[in-house]
């Protein structure tokens, strides 16, 4: 099904002059096919000429605001990173338990399942692109830095406890999960378990 037709870059051989803002309709009708496309067909088959005939629109207006498909497949699974932590301040634990689910709720949607393999892979193969993929969680890591400096002014967290590592360990654990059980759901009991050994690892 294809985009509504309002979405559609009416003069797509046209060049966009310098300042010209992008249109977001346009933007959001590629993103909405991209994610679209990740789901039905996967990674590895996504092209950006299907994508730019999911949305109406050419391959030109793609790349014009993608340089390539992992670019692309990037922001349209990651559309919008957290930057902050929804827990009020005070209890790392709960904190903690906070960081786990959002990182299940994240990297379990059927986009970012659909995506990550071949978005590994190219990250790891493009500096750059793992350089920008990396700055678009800056704010949620910040969060989480801000978060373990007040548990340790606190004397809740041992003062040696690096907040880069904690994310890691999220990260990391929530990933292989996924990877080593992907027909099993990360329901609440796994995010129970799974930060409250990273608690225990952190408290005083």
């Amino acid at each position: 099904m294809k985009a509504d037709a309002s979405a559609v870059d009416k003069n797509p051989g046209r060049q966009v002059g310098v300042g010209r803002p992008r249109d977001p309709r346009i933007d959001a009708a590629i993103l909405r096919a991209t994610a679209d496309l990740l789901v039905e067909i996967g990674y590895s088959n996504l092209t950006m000429a299907a994508v730019a005939e999911r949305a109406g629109t050419t391959k030109t207006a793609l790349y014009r605001r993608w340089s390539s498909k992992a670019e692309l497949v990037h922001e349209a699974a990651f559309p919008a990173a957290p930057t902050a932590i929804a827990t009020p301040p005070g209890d790392i634990a709960a904190d903690i338990r906070a960081m786990v689910a959002a990182a299940r709720d994240v990297f379990t949607t059927p986009v970012v399942r659909a995506a990550l393999p071949g978005l590994i892979s190219d990250m790891l193969d493009d500096a750059e692109l793992n350089s920008r993929v990396r700055e678009r969680f800056t704010g949620a890591f910040a969060a989480v830095r801000q978060r373990l400096a007040d548990a340790v002014a606190r004397g809740q967290v041992h003062p040696d406890i690096d907040p880069d590592r904690l994310v890691e360990m999220i990260g990391g654990a929530t990933l292989l999960r996924i990877l080593h059980r992907p027909d099993e759901p990360l329901g609440a009991d796994w995010v129970d378990q799974t930060a409250a050994i990273l608690v225990h690892g952190v408290v005083t």
